[in-house]
């Protein structure tokens, strides 16, 4: 009998390691302690960042949480437009991906306060809004990803012609 496809053991959980290169093995650390170096600056640039824009922008208490959707969406449209230039454009430093991709970014968008947001308006009575939030968030994202590649993929297209 044939064990079952296990994905974690053929397939790559992330385009950036390939373990057939010795210094990206596990116990490998010593090589990996840029990358997680500037993963923690990066993520504590983009959460202060964020933090920035809930004290400038506040929600009212049960009020739709506008903060968190613009920042998601922003983050979004701006991780699109940086992967096309670093992967169509620019060669860019193997630790620029991980500074600025995974750190600042991922410190930017929120996921947690998503959720918090929106379990603050379900306990608020406000389930209608809360569900509304929670199905608009994902939407508004992807379209802010995905429009913002497209548009830089003919920004780039235009400017080479």
């Amino acid at each position: 009998m044939k064990p079952p496809h296990s994905p974690a053991v053929s397939e790559p959980t992330d385009p950036d390691v390939d373990r057939g290169i010795p210094a990206q093995r596990p116990g490998a650390w010593r090589h990996q302690a840029p990358v997680v170096g500037v993963v923690a600056l990066g993520g504590a640039v983009g959460a202060a960042a964020r933090y920035g824009a809930v004290l400038w922008w506040p929600t009212a208490v049960g009020g739709f949480p506008w903060t968190t959707l613009v920042v998601n969406a922003a983050g979004c449209a701006v991780i699109g437009v940086f992967m096309v230039v670093i992967s169509d454009v620019w060669a860019a430093h193997r630790l620029v991906r991980p500074f600025f991709g995974t750190g600042v970014l991922g410190g930017f968008t929120t996921f947690s306060t998503y959720a918090v947001d929106t379990r603050q308006l379900l306990d608020a009575d406000r389930a209608r809004t809360g569900l509304a939030y929670l199905g608009l968030t994902p939407l508004v994202a992807l379209t802010a990803v995905w429009s913002a590649a497209w548009m830089t993929r003919r920004i780039v297209t235009w400017r080479q012609a």
